[in-house]
């Protein structure tokens, strides 16, 4: 039984990542597993996204680059007001702007540099660097 699919699937792909993998598959899918892994390749820390369907909740097949440092949930789901993202990237980051905060917020799930532009707040859902 699992309690946290993205926690679950962001651990995976990082120990994937760490025993030298060139991809992983990531169950059960999901939309929101599906948005963060899109910023993720956007930002270019992974390569291609599959998803395969099988009835059963799908997969996603990523490929790994071997860009990914550290990556993992954030609990509980703090709240972020638009003024403090910067205590959020000392708290979760190693350094100024290196890595990502991925955040969910009204206009959908984004990093935090974009709901930085948009001046707009969230919920933390995840990091990466």
């Amino acid at each position: 039984m699992q309690i946290d699919p993205l926690n679950d699937a962001l651990i995976k792909m990082y120990n994937a990542e760490q025993a030298g993998k060139f991809d992983v598959e990531l169950l059960p899918a999901s939309k929101l597993l599906g948005n963060v892994l899109e910023i993720m390749q956007k930002s270019g820390y992974v390569g291609n996204i599959e998803k395969t369907e099988d009835g059963r909740g799908g997969s996603f097949t990523v490929e790994l680059r071997g860009a990914i440092n550290r990556c993992g949930t954030v609990k509980p789901r703090h709240s972020v007001r638009r003024q403090d993202y910067e205590l959020w990237e000392t708290r979760y980051l190693p350094a100024k702007d290196f890595g990502l905060l991925i955040l969910t917020t009204n206009s959908g799930v984004m990093h935090h540099y974009d709901a930085k532009d948009a001046r707009i707040g969230g919920k933390l859902l995840a990091y990466v660097f």
